[in-house]
């Protein structure tokens, strides 16, 4: 399984201190919303050139103008974007192709999709990285990324799964021997006073 570390509602500064004590223990590098937002693709091109061997996903969000906003990430170094699962049909295309023109990929964010047959029509589109979300307002109420998200791609083939929602070294174990590929984990680590130390365990978990 492969650790996503989440980075948003950090500064600049915050998130490469987090990367170099993290970065020994995770495989991608998400670079928040809120992250871009503040920064622009100036900070992906930043995380981008500063680790070459990571996978760098660009959670834009994306929902419209989908081939610009490809555009904007890929160029700046991003191997990912996100694209948000209720975006009309032309706009999943129109970032799939931007994706296959930069040899890049995206991923579908489900946050908020309960209909099984959406998520069919967009692996129809050819989407092959899917993300389930339980969003982080969700999870004040709550709620936390489980199996129970698991139907929304059953039976669909060839694709990789990332999980998101409150995911931490109590939860991450569960995720084993399941379908998920990758663990998205944020605040369990970026909130930590060491997370360096929670990087690290939360790898461990991941494993036993």
């Amino acid at each position: 399984m492969k650790i996503q570390l989440a980075l948003d509602r950090l500064t600049r500064e915050e998130c490469f201190s987090i990367l170099e004590e993290t970065s020994d223990y995770i495989d991608w590098i998400e670079i928040g919303t809120g992250v871009i937002k503040e920064y622009g693709m100036g900070i992906v091109r930043e995380i981008s050139e500063a680790y070459l061997q990571k996978t760098v996903v660009a959670d834009m969000k994306t929902c419209d103008a989908g081939r610009h906003e490809a555009k904007q990430a890929f160029e700046a170094g991003a191997d990912i974007i996100t694209v948000m699962a209720f975006a009309h049909n032309n706009t999943v295309a129109e970032t799939l192709e931007a994706a296959r023109q930069y040899g890049k990929r995206i991923m579908v964010d489900l946050l908020g999709v309960t209909d099984v047959m959406r998520v069919k029509e967009l692996y129809g589109l050819g989407v092959d990285l899917f993300c389930l979300h339980v969003g982080k307002d969700m999870q004040q109420e709550g709620a936390l990324a489980d199996s129970s998200l698991y139907r929304l791609i059953e039976g669909l083939e060839n694709i990789e799964v990332a999980i998101a929602g409150g995911i931490s070294d109590k939860t991450i174990s569960a995720l084993k021997n399941s379908i998920v590929d990758i663990a998205i984990v944020g605040s369990a680590i970026t909130g930590n006073s060491q997370p360096g130390k929670a990087s690290r365990v939360i790898r461990e978990f991941s494993k036993v």
